[in-house]
């Protein structure tokens, strides 16, 4: 297992970058179970010792799924785990391909449960509300999150899709406990750049989801991707790697968790943690 430079999510010391399970289960039958496990095995050998999952990343409606996927690949990896931070959520429902929200305290709880038995954990080592459900209030999300872990059951929580007054508000109801906001953020998506300053402020983690803009694709990183792949070539890297490092440089506090279908995918992103931009790359790319 190679070493990667590490950051900070509460008390836990992670890769700077992570692993996005959620590609590995979300189309039926792809990547396929054995190509999903040479994705995890690949991030282990890269130096990857965080992997974000969530009990809704389902093909078909079956909560867990990618879960149980993850747990596997850890399962059948050959060297040390002891060291790997599984993230995963709950707060979504899944109806077929239908996605549905539920916010409430005892739906967390069942859901919490049963990510504790699919990871085969005695206690989650972060445990991410999902999105917020308007049908609920958020005050009383934020109350069940803390009762997961006076139980025992969580060790820390973190939260996603969230607002800056979330945040705060999530703070003041879940406390210490609280590590973690898990939003969208990447060059063509930027628009969670205040959220970024308050986790900074609050000595919170930020897992940009998406941080290539979905696809990873070059032509997929935006109307700023000229600038992406010009500092590529400067750097003899690749557009994507250089959009993570400009999120690495953001801030300390930014830990992205780029997805892969293909374990060529995360080896490379892995790799993104190398590189260095200079003040006018930064600026060039945060224009």
């Amino acid at each position: 297992m190679t070493s990667l430079p590490t950051r900070s999510i509460g008390d836990l010391t992670v890769s700077a970058i992570g692993l996005g399970a959620m590609p590995l289960s979300m189309t039926p039958g792809e990547p396929g179970p054995e190509q999903a496990e040479q994705v995890v095995h690949a991030a282990l050998d890269a130096g990857v010792t965080l992997i974000d999952t969530a009990d809704a990343y389902t093909p078909d409606g079956r909560l867990g799924h990618n879960e149980e996927v993850v747990a596997a690949a850890l399962a059948s990896y050959g060297g040390d785990t002891s060291g790997v931070v599984v993230a995963t959520k709950g707060g979504h429902t899944r109806d077929g391909e239908s996605w549905g929200l539920d916010g409430h305290p005892d739906y967390l709880r069942r859901a919490a449960e049963a990510s504790l038995r699919r990871l085969g954990t005695d206690g989650i080592g972060l445990y991410q509300h999902h999105r917020p459900d308007p049908a609920v209030p958020y005050a009383e999300t934020m109350g069940g999150l803390r009762a997961l872990v006076d139980a025992g059951l969580v060790q820390r929580v973190g939260i996603s899709n969230a607002n800056p007054e979330q945040i705060r508000e999530a703070r003041e109801i879940v406390g210490d406990a609280l590590v973690s906001v898990q939003n969208e953020l990447s060059p063509r998506f930027r628009s969670s750049l205040p959220e970024v300053e308050v986790c900074q402020e609050l000595g919170l983690a930020f897992l940009p989801w998406s941080p290539l803009g979905g696809t990873g694709k070059a032509a997929e990183l935006g109307s700023e991707h000229d600038a992406f792949a010009a500092v590529a070539d400067e750097l003899d890297a690749s557009p994507q790697q250089v959009a993570l490092a400009w999120l690495l440089g953001l801030s300390p506090n930014v830990i992205p968790i780029p997805g892969a279908s293909r374990p060529t995918s995360i080896t490379s992103s892995a790799r993104a943690t190398g590189i260095t931009l200079s003040a006018d790359q930064t600026a060039r790319l945060s224009a």
